[in-house]
């Protein structure tokens, strides 16, 4: 299977082709990063044309649910909606975190980790791992922390892991969720969803405030 794997999630989007199923190893055909100047179709045209492959070649496509940028999110989301209407093809959503917990993995950052995604409003998306050779573990599920509960983790020497951690915290490292990882991850699950059925995650409920009436001028 062809997988198409979209992450839009964080400032440094990326596109990939994998191979691969259940019971194989993932093969990684191509890629492409927003470094390239590229934005949303011209990055999945350019992993095409990296791993020479058509569209129609395409099976499935999987999406980077975040937690992290709601507008790049949903421009992925939208963007396997319309593949699926156009081509049938299967789509997934896997969590973001989850993905740099696999990256992290790869990365060998053994050991108890926190993943940290900004969430605005002086608050961030937070995530607790246990990182092994292969494999993680989740000790904590993901949720809301305010700035100083994070700057207490950093104060104690625990390691603090996200995309663009380093600007907040001087002992973060920097770490990104990518596409390549997420196509990998991708292969080995069956949970296929109708276009419909995808949506970000986002731990705050969504607040409205409907405007007033128009004013009527005599």
């Amino acid at each position: 299977m062809k997988i198409l794997a979209v992450e839009f999630s964080s400032q440094e989007r990326s596109v990939a082709v994998v191979q691969g199923g259940r019971g194989s190893t993932p093969l990684l055909l191509g890629r492409a990063a927003e470094t390239s100047g590229l934005r949303s179709l011209g990055l999945v045209e350019e992993a095409l044309q990296c791993a020479r492959c058509q569209r129609e070649e395409i099976q499935a496509i999987a999406v980077g649910l975040g937690p992290g940028s709601y507008t790049g999110i949903r421009g992925a989301i939208a963007l396997a909606q319309g593949w699926q209407l156009g081509r049938g093809v299967g789509l997934m959503g896997l969590g973001s975190v989850e993905c740099l917990a696999a990256q992290a993995a790869e990365e060998k950052m053994f050991g108890p980790v926190n993943l940290i995604i900004d969430a605005q409003r002086a608050e961030f998306y937070l995530a607790r791992y246990e990182i092994s050779p292969g494999a993680w573990r989740e000790r904590e599920g993901l949720r809301l922390a305010s700035f100083s509960e994070i700057e207490s983790l950093a104060r104690r020497g625990e390691r603090l892991l996200g995309p663009g951690a380093s600007q907040w915290f001087a002992s973060a490292q920097n770490l990104f969720p990518d596409a390549a990882v997420l196509g990998s991850l991708a292969c080995a699950r069956p949970d296929f969803t109708p276009g419909e059925k995808l949506e970000p995650i986002y731990l705050r409920e969504t607040a409205f405030k409907k405007a007033p009436p128009p004013r009527t001028l005599s």
